[in-house]
């Protein structure tokens, strides 16, 4: 079924959480649960996983091509102010998600609060930590691969140095100095090896999971 926008566009945007509240939030609460500062890093990430909801909500007939289109160009408009640093912050954007939300429908209306629909903020962000952090590891590897290759490169142009070797402190056999990069890249590719793994558990998409157990819209 189709979903209909409505027709004053800041009712859109209302909490994306709290939808069974009637009264105002105390103020105290609103500072509490501001995580903006902390979450921001996210902004790519979290305008990812709305550009394939948007797509999948279109191929499943609740957005037409056209509204998918506009969602979809606004995004990208989105995310061109926060790479190009001029993305401003308004007072209400508790976080990335609701922040990204509130810009996407000042720049194409009403129809930029349906990227939410069938989606709960908690599969949201779950999603967009798992992109997130997907993203971080993949650059985390490729910086250590580098440092690994730095490595070998010095313990080949540097195999006659010698340096002394220590235990619990204290002067013990002499040792190469490349036999003691070596060690330490050994670790480093360890570590690698970590957030690869790390980064394909990350493969997994927990969006429709809902707020517990799916959600009822459908």
């Amino acid at each position: 079924r189709r979903c209909v926008a409505p027709d004053n566009p800041a009712a859109a945007m209302s909490k994306l959480w709290g939808g069974r509240f009637t009264g105002k939030t105390d103020p105290i609460m609103e500072r509490f649960n501001n995580s903006l500062d902390v979450d921001r890093v996210m902004w790519s990430a979290d305008i990812a996983g709305s550009v394939a909801y948007a797509t999948s909500l279109e191929a499943a007939g609740v957005l037409s091509a056209a509204e998918a289109g506009q969602i979809r160009e606004g995004l990208g408009k989105v995310r061109e102010e926060w790479a190009s640093g001029a993305f401003v912050v308004k007072e209400g954007d508790e976080d990335i998600h609701t922040a990204n939300e509130r810009r996407l429908t000042e720049l194409i209306g009403a129809v930029g609060g349906k990227v939410h629909t069938g989606r709960s903020r908690n599969d949201q962000v779950v999603t967009d930590l798992r992109l997130h952090l997907r993203s971080v590891c993949a650059e985390l590897a490729t910086e250590l691969a580098g440092l690994v290759t730095l490595a070998a490169k010095r313990a080949t142009a540097e195999v006659d140095l010698l340096m002394p070797g220590y235990t619990h402190l204290q002067s013990a056999q002499p040792v190469r100095w490349s036999h003691w990069m070596l060690a330490h890249a050994q670790a480093w590719r360890r570590d690698h090896g970590r957030l690869v793994q790390a980064a394909e558990r990350m493969n997994e998409c927990p969006l429709g999971s809902g707020a517990l157990a799916g959600h009822p819209f459908g």
